[in-house]
């Protein structure tokens, strides 16, 4: 598909671009404006896309209909030393339907992420989610997906597709590509015992949100393993990020939500990265914009410090560790590039011994060594035998 469907960037913040310092993003990335046409996405790595769709975010009408802030504050942010390519593509507005929005961006997405162009996308409700997994249809791949949200968003399958019932058709439907799905600063209270079952029961993995504001490194491993990654500006506090008529009191701060967007940045594996439920009458003096743009732009600074170490290339890259456990041994690899670990879990597939590998933490080869399973080899293994 083409990507005339997308429309360009207000002229006012395009203009208030050119007035910027050299050395400021606004300089830097090619902006699809009236005046210019369209960026080309050869050579590029990385591309703004924003959707004007809010007819399913519930009790949050008004999400994604005016991201010029966002793109304003973003604009004014000065590069770091990065060699990657930005375009902002500009806007997919409403369809005539919500379908029609769904598969427009479903359309464009295929198209970048098979020329190796990495989309950030600035929604819009949550459920803009399901559209994003069902672009890797067409990929024939199967997708990891990592949600920072305070809620699962499950709903009842029966349920019409909404930002509060993305996940069951992403779980249900087919074709089904979701190999795992990660939960990252649930609060306990917004969901109920019944999710957090089921979920388990499925091998998924989730994290409260104070497992993560105590140590926001358990989500480096996680955002190494996932393919997609979405983020409900819900789930950082309202003081945070006002933007939202179903913002609540508690959140992350906004230092460990822009760490975790680095964090997604930095994985080889991210190759689709949404930031959503932005509702601009809600920004006391555009605060959220603000914080959004820096996450943006950790997003990008973590693309930019991308080591290409994943899929492993070679062995003399790692270094081999073996740790034998009752009557299973399990083999850890640590990169001599960035000193992170992966852990291999060993499966039958049509009678034939497979490996897969996992990304983990050092803790985990500490607590293995000390005959403790660690979780995410337990549920890997789990899902495929």
């Amino acid at each position: 598909m083409s990507f005339e469907i997308l429309l360009p960037v207000d002229e006012a913040v395009v203009a208030h671009a050119t007035l910027l310092p050299e050395q400021s993003i606004g300089k830097k990335l090619e902006i699809h404006s009236k005046k210019n046409g369209l960026p080309e996405i050869e050579n590029v790595q990385l591309a703004i896309i924003g959707v004007s769709e809010d007819r399913n975010a519930v009790d949050n009408i008004g999400s994604g209909m005016n991201l010029s802030a966002i793109r304003k504050h973003f604009y004014q942010l000065y590069v770091g030393n990065w060699f990657g390519k930005m375009i902002d593509l500009g806007t997919i507005e409403k369809g005539k339907t919500v379908e029609d929005t769904y598969f427009a961006l479903q359309q464009i997405l295929v198209a970048l992420i098979k020329n190796g162009v990495i989309p950030i996308i600035i929604g819009g409700g949550q459920d803009l989610t399901y559209a994003n997994y069902r672009a890797y249809d067409k990929l024939e791949q199967t997708v990891n997906l990592a949600v920072v949200d305070n809620t699962f968003d499950l709903g009842d399958l029966e349920d019409e597709i909404s930002s509060k019932s993305y996940l069951s058709k992403i779980i249900m439907e087919k074709p089904n590509n979701l190999f795992n799905y990660s939960s990252i600063g649930y609060q306990t209270f917004f969901n109920s015992q019944d999710e957090i079952a089921l979920l388990d029961k499925l091998h998924f993995d989730m994290y409260r949100l104070g497992e993560i504001a105590n140590n926001v490194k358990l989500v480096e491993p996680v955002m190494r393993d996932s393919d997609i990654v979405s983020i409900d500006i819900g789930a950082i506090r309202r003081t945070e990020a006002p933007a939202n008529n179903n913002a609540v009191p508690n959140g992350f701060y906004g230092e460990p939500i822009c760490a975790i967007c680095r964090y997604a940045g930095i994985s080889d594996k991210v190759s689709s990265f949404g930031i959503y439920e932005y509702n601009a009458k809600y920004d006391e003096q555009e605060q959220t914009a603000q914080l959004i743009a820096q996450m943006i732009w950790y997003f990008i600074e973590g693309y930019n410090f991308r080591t290409n170490e994943y899929p492993f290339t070679s062995n003399k890259d790692y270094k081999k560790y073996i740790v034998p456990i009752d009557d299973t041994t399990i083999n850890f690899f640590k990169s001599n590039k960035s000193d992170r670990w992966w852990m291999e879990v060993q499966h039958e597939n049509n009678k034939f011994l497979k490996r897969t590998l996992v990304p983990c933490t050092y803790q985990d080869y500490l607590r293995a060594g000390k005959q403790v399973f660690p979780e995410r080899w337990w549920k890997t293994f789990r899902k495929l035998n």
